[in-house]
């Protein structure tokens, strides 16, 4: 089938609203513009069948096709990798489908928004128990296809800790119906797994059933500084080994994104009077009125300031002073924006060595580009650090050595026993780092299922492996 009989004939499958040719700026470039191209069109299906007729279409046609859900991830893995293609939209399929608050599961269509979901679910007594900074964007599917971590993810796992059941639609337009929701379920390969963090390379997810948890109506909330990283550590290890049960939040940040913040966003609310080199957050949090989740912070900090570990320290008196407080953590990435351009960084290492990572790598950063700003903040119950970079004035050149800084902060990572992605996925950026790092039985294993289950090469080529 020509291109023009692929064009016509996906327009007549989808009409007007769900086959666009022109006005594709918000699809064909990705949210930190890594990758911007020309497509052929953009699919915007409203079922199941629609989708995989689609992929029906092209599969015989021969055009690789994208998945995109909200458009928010940071290694380019949501457009095409050259000019073209199609771009599958989910934002039709918005669908909440069952909402079953005694069994704490969900059913959904994978154009769902993280934070429309936890609205509608509010009404249930229920959440879907995954918190990241782009919840009022981002989709099911996309959450799904790139195994999303965020905040909550020591507690209640990542995404695929999150899924019970998956409908996917693969790239020869056959349907896999896995939307089982049952916790147990060992009847061989954990099929709806592989697809978790696959970004679109072996199918498109179209439904997913998803484990929820209760509604926390307890929450205590503190914000405290420390005087450097490894002391950092060592709270973080008593707040896990007397709260953990509880323990919903334990975020880290530096002084140098602290700066940031203060100097380019307005009106941002610090609570502190004595400043460190690091600052971590901790929130606690109960479905039980009767656990005094507030109380046990309170001990967990009167003790720290006892033994020294703490430099200052405040407990969120309401529910706004708590929303500042995460405001604070959460705004790190755009503070460091809005300074100048940044390169980032997303790596895990254990959390026992998560301090000696960060001084190692700044020497070595440094060494490499005298004056160069290191901003490192992230999740400290789980390791994940996003190690920001930021330009020594006056240097325009940065971007020049990119990949030489970049690399620097991967290869330590892994010499540390981590990982070079930690939750942000491979997209097309972190491919070639891929191949360098990870073993040829690891990549050469990854490879031979994307040839089983594509063996056309249509679905999302040149993420995760490189076509």
């Amino acid at each position: 089938m020509t291109r023009g009989g692929l064009n016509n004939r996906l327009l007549e499958l989808l009409g007007e609203e769900g086959w666009l040719t022109s006005d594709l700026q918000t699809y064909q470039r990705d949210w930190l513009g890594i990758q911007s191209v020309e497509l052929m069109g953009v699919a915007r299906p409203e079922n199941t069948e629609d989708v995989a007729a689609v992929l029906k279409l092209a599969s015989g046609a021969g055009v690789p096709v994208t998945p995109q859900g909200g458009n928010t991830g940071l290694c380019a893995g949501s457009v095409p990798s050259g000019d073209g293609a199609i771009v599958l939209s989910m934002s039709r399929m918005r669908g909440i489908l069952n909402i079953n608050p005694a069994e704490f599961t969900v059913a959904v269509e994978a154009g769902v928004v993280l934070a429309d979901l936890n609205q509608e679910l509010a009404e249930h007594g229920v959440m879907l128990p995954l918190h990241i900074g782009s919840e009022g964007s981002a989709q099911i599917g996309g959450l799904v296809s790139t195994n999303a971590g965020g905040s909550h993810a020591h507690r209640h796992g990542t995404m695929q800790d999150l899924v019970l059941g998956l409908e996917v639609v693969l790239p020869n337009g056959e349907v896999w119906n896995g939307c089982r929701s049952v916790l147990k379920d060992n009847s061989g390969f954990q099929l709806r797994r592989l697809f978790c963090g696959a970004e679109g390379t072996l199918g498109i997810v179209t439904k997913a059933t998803l484990k929820l948890a209760p509604i926390a109506t307890e929450h205590a909330t503190a914000l405290v500084s420390l005087a450097e990283f490894q002391t950092a550590v060592e709270f973080g290890k008593r707040v896990r080994a007397v709260a953990d049960n509880f323990l919903v939040g334990l975020e880290f940040f530096s002084n140098a994104g602290l700066e940031l913040v203060l100097k380019n966003l307005s009106s941002p609310v610090f609570p502190l009077t004595v400043r460190g080199e690091v600052y971590v957050l901790i929130e606690l949090s109960s479905a039980c009125s009767q656990i005094p989740v507030g109380d046990l912070l309170e001990s967990v900090l009167e003790e720290a300031f006892e033994s020294g570990q703490l430099l200052d320290g405040a407990i969120a008196s309401s529910e706004a002073q708590r929303t500042a407080f995460w405001k604070l953590r959460e705004d790190i990435p755009e503070g460091q924006r809005l300074e100048a351009v940044q390169l980032k960084h997303d790596v895990s290492v254990p959390v026992s060595r998560l301090p000696q990572y960060i001084k190692e790598t700044r020497e070595r950063l440094e060494a490499e580009l005298p004056g160069i700003q290191v901003n490192p903040f992230g999740h400290l119950a789980d390791g994940n650090i996003h190690l920001n970079l930021t330009p020594p004035a006056g240097r325009d050149d940065f971007m020049n050595s990119a990949e030489r800084l970049s690399n620097i902060v991967y290869d330590i990572a892994v010499e540390f026993g981590g990982s070079f992605a930690a939750e942000h996925g491979l997209g097309q950026t972190k491919v070639g780092v891929a191949d360098r790092l990870r073993s040829p039985v690891e990549r050469r294993l990854m490879a031979q299922i994307k040839q089983a289950v594509d063996p056309g090469n249509i679905m999302n080529p040149n993420v995760i492996i490189r076509s």
